[in-house]
């Protein structure tokens, strides 16, 4: 996780401490039990939620949602009176708009000093971004103005084009842009699509999603080759995002993490807390060696962490090498049935938990695959996007387990594409229900 990620709870525990602090202090002692502090807390959250008004955008300051947080504060201010009237209590009106009017300059101040530190710690080169635009045209000055403001913590390398120029930020023809954005590992890549040729627009669409780097798109009449695009406006300028993922929304990617926490806490408490010391006398018994099996994987952004699960083979110089076949003589009698039952993947529930992985989501592969599939299957590395899952949706359409042919890594690399590009909490529900009734019936793939 970048540090950047914790900003927005940082913020939301912050403004509840301001909340029930300034409410405890400035009133009557017997005003606020903790279901009350609970209820006006709990309101304040959905207020925002559904206003979204958290900062998530790079070029939001103080000034840019005040009038959120006019409308946020009024609607809380409703909320917060209501739940006066229903406690009953004899309240004087005119010291409970002191309270508000005190509360509202606190949260105020946070806000100015949020966003000043902010400024503060980009300037200094925190949570910057290195940016390069291919292709200059119209756009280019504005793009120019944006890049230079400091505070905006963007890291401008220069601009490809064909047409040949002396300026200090001219890097070559867009030929070169490959070689440079691996070379100075590139963040995002701003592109003037009345520069590029459909072919060069095509190879540097491709190449980003190979590559783990963020496309935007300044537009003109081309076809731009992709089904997930967001349309962002940076001043005047109208830019398109490729691959933004729902999970890159703020409240999606908490509310995702925090369904992890819960449905991970309650499998290791009530169902590994007596599961484990079982499956370590039924796998001891049969086969020595250690009870858990772990192997290198590659997660989010292609970030390698140990991935857990029962073991399930006898001891071998394989197994992170090898993917299991069906038939394979190194699965043992026990190991047989929690593949079929998919117990095995039950201890993936400490990676969830540890936000390694997540419940649903690409399943990881092993390094060796990775290696392979990034280089001969394309768009491989876009499931690298989002955290890996102990399910997922090529899982449930049947692409599950060995991989025999080569369309069975292109079709679930495509499924996992299309479950970042479409997620959705209903989604990741069904996904769950699909897997739970494979588990039942015995899934003929799991082996």
């Amino acid at each position: 996780m970048k540090r950047s990620d914790l900003i927005i709870p940082i913020s939301i525990v912050v403004h509840l401490i301001i909340i029930s602090g300034t409410l405890i202090y400035f009133n009557p002692i017997n005003y606020f039990g903790w279901k009350s502090l609970l209820s006006i807390n709990t309101f304040w959250l959905l207020i925002c939620f559904f206003m979204d008004f958290y900062p998530t955008g790079r070029k939001e300051n103080f000034f840019s949602k005040l009038h959120r947080f006019i409308q946020v504060f009024l609607l809380f201010s409703l909320g917060y009176f209501t739940v006066l009237a229903f406690k009953r209590y004899d309240f004087s009106i005119k010291h409970q708009f002191f309270v508000l009017s005190i509360l509202s300059t606190f949260l105020l101040i946070y806000r100015a000093v949020f966003f000043y530190f902010r400024q503060k710690y980009r300037i200094l080169g925190g949570n910057s971004a290195t940016a390069i635009i291919v292709g200059r045209d119209r756009g280019y000055e504005k793009l120019m103005e944006i890049f230079r403001e400091p505070e905006l913590g963007y890291r401008y390398q220069g601009y490809f084009d064909n047409l040949i120029s002396s300026g200090m930020d001219y890097k070559g023809p867009i030929k070169h842009v490959f070689e440079f954005i691996a070379r100075h590992n590139i963040d995002e890549i701003y592109c003037h699509a009345s520069r590029l040729t459909k072919k060069e627009l095509y190879e540097i669409i491709e190449f980003s999603d190979n590559n783990l780097k963020k496309i935007k798109i300044i537009p003109d009449n081309k076809e731009v080759f992709t089904r997930a695009m967001v349309l962002e406006m940076y001043d005047q300028i109208p830019i398109l995002h490729l691959r933004k993922s729902p999970l890159e929304n703020t409240y999606s990617y908490y509310g995702k993490r925090f369904f992890d926490i819960i449905f991970s806490g309650l499998v290791i408490i009530g169902l590994l807390s007596w599961l484990v010391p079982l499956m370590y006398l039924l796998i001891k018994i049969e086969s020595p060696g250690p009870l858990f099996f772990k192997q290198k994987r590659h997660g989010l952004n292609k970030k390698v962490f140990y991935c857990y699960k029962f073991r399930s083979m006898a001891v071998n110089r394989d197994s992170n090498l090898k993917m299991a076949t069906k038939n394979d003589m190194r699965i043992t009698k026990i190991g047989k049935f929690i593949r079929k039952t998919s117990i095995d993947e039950l201890p993936q529930f400490l990676n969830v938990f540890m936000g390694q992985m997540s419940v649903v989501g690409p399943r990881p592969h092993m390094e060796n695959h990775t290696f392979k599939y990034e280089t001969s299957v394309n768009k491989y590395l876009v499931r690298h996007h989002a955290k890996p899952g102990i399910t997922g949706l090529a899982q449930v359409r049947g692409y599950r387990g060995e991989i025999v042919k080569e369309s069975d890594i292109i079709n679930r690399t495509r499924l996992d594409i299309f479950y970042l590009e479409k997620w959705s909490p209903v989604l990741d529900a069904k996904i769950i229900y699909s897997t739970m009734s494979n588990a039942l019936r015995g899934d003929e793939k799991a082996y």
